[in-house]
């Protein structure tokens, strides 16, 4: 029962640190764009909730709505807890089956990537305000945080998923 439990309170921890991660690339993005530290999660939330279709009427001055930004960054953490509990139960797989571990590796990569494009298709509409770029280099950030923590937790994991 020992190794269920640490599992999911690795999955928790990935899927926050990646949450946290997130949360402050987009605010420093958008307190270096002059433009309120929820600016982005606020666009976010109210595309999402309130059928915001034209991000335009946003690059004006305006006051955050903070319905929108609660209810984005909820549901940002909890799918932030199923991609850490999913990628953590895909590297156990892989260091249980070594055989298969790059196999597992490239889904892990694989759903970054569809993240990334799905992400990207989304928030088509508001591309002038949230570009491409970002949405790849916030979850990189993620990525390598969230990694991070999961190889400090693990020694030797790396060498064990690369064989």
């Amino acid at each position: 029962m020992r190794g269920e439990s640490q599992w999911q309170r690795d999955g928790v921890v990935v899927g926050l640190v990646a949450s946290v991660t997130v949360a402050v690339f987009y605010g420093t993005f958008d307190v270096l764009a002059s433009r309120g530290i929820f600016f982005t999660v606020s666009l976010l939330g109210r595309a999402l909730f309130q059928g915001l279709r034209d991000p335009s009427v946003l690059q004006f001055p305006m006051a955050p709505d903070y319905t929108a930004v609660v209810l984005y960054s909820a549901l940002h953490v909890v799918a932030s807890l199923a991609i850490g509990l999913i990628v953590v139960g895909l590297v156990g797989e892989a260091e249980r089956s070594p055989g298969r571990a790059r196999l597992i590796v490239g889904a892990i990569i694989s759903g970054f990537v569809v993240t990334i494009a799905a992400m990207s298709v989304l928030t088509a509409p508001m591309r002038g305000l949230l570009p491409i770029w970002s949405i790849a280099l916030a979850n990189g950030l993620a990525t390598l945080c969230a990694g991070g923590y999961l190889l400090t937790k693990r020694p030797g994991l790396w060498a064990r998923l690369m064989r």
